[in-house]
């Protein structure tokens, strides 16, 4: 697999903010002309969310699910001086630097579990995909999926990860499994679950983690709280993905028993 790279724009306007979503992204443009949904690092959960959108988009492109590109977008403090709304000025302030953006879906659809559209090979590898990054917000309630020109798309695994919010006890989450997986919004039309786990198995290589794990930007791993330094940091989210990997197994059978 050729190596993964990411493009980094300027943002230019802020033009609305979407506020069905809990940290207030953005629809912005950016000075190559097109328009991005902006993900801030100064939103609730932080850079980490950034770092876990950033790890899950590339992960699902890398095994061929559809993901909008993501783009690194660089904001200045003009966009704050600007806005009149106090809550999205201070937001605007606190991500002066660099930040994550998704290619927006003009005219993309929220999936609907009773109406949409989903291939079982693709709603297996979604599914496993969750269980390898932990990711708790694909559920009914929240789908954080999209239909788009009848095809599925992936959006938000900000929730993904969650081991790296506590970096003092990170490696009790190596045994772990993924119990949550029976809420899975396409647990249901997901019944080719081992054929996905080979094509898993042969995309996601240890050179492919590696390749993601060093696209995250430095400054995004550094907190004054931080136990471990960035390059133990990047380790940890290596040795992470790799454990995932290597007992995909046990998340097929997980998932198996749950549908």
């Amino acid at each position: 697999m050729s190596k993964i790279e990411i493009r980094t724009v300027d943002v230019v306007q802020y033009l609305k903010p979407l506020r069905e979503g809990g940290s207030l992204p953005a629809i912005v443009q950016a000075d190559d002309d097109f328009l991005y949904v902006l993900k801030f690092r100064g939103a609730g959960q932080g850079k980490k969310a950034l770092i876990a959108e950033l790890v899950g988009g590339l992960l699902a492109q890398a095994i061929g699910l559809k993901v909008p590109e993501l783009v690194f977008m660089n904001l200045d403090d003009s966009f704050s001086k600007t806005e009149p709304d106090e809550e999205i000025q201070d937001l605007l302030k606190f991500s002066v630097g660099l930040n994550l953006g998704l290619h927006f879906l003009s005219g993309a659809i929220s999936y609907d579990p009773l109406v949409s559209i989903a291939d079982s090979l693709s709603a297996s590898k979604v599914v496993l995909l969750d269980s390898i990054i932990t990711n708790i917000d694909r559920t009914a309630k929240n789908t954080n999926l999209l239909n788009w020109h009848k095809e599925l798309w992936l959006i938000d695994h900000g929730a993904s990860l969650y081991f790296h919010h506590n970096w003092k006890n990170w490696e009790a989450h190596l045994s772990r499994t993924f119990p949550n997986v029976k809420d899975h919004v396409l647990l249901d039309k997901a019944d080719k679950l081992v054929e996905a786990s080979r094509e898993i198995q042969s995309l996601i290589t240890e050179d492919v983690i590696e390749n993601i794990i060093s696209l995250i930007p430095e400054d995004w791993l550094l907190e004054e709280s931080n136990v471990l330094t960035t390059h133990e940091m990047r380790a940890a989210y290596i040795k992470f993905l790799n454990t995932r990997i290597a007992k995909i197994d046990l998340l097929v059978k997980e998932a198996l028993d749950a549908r």
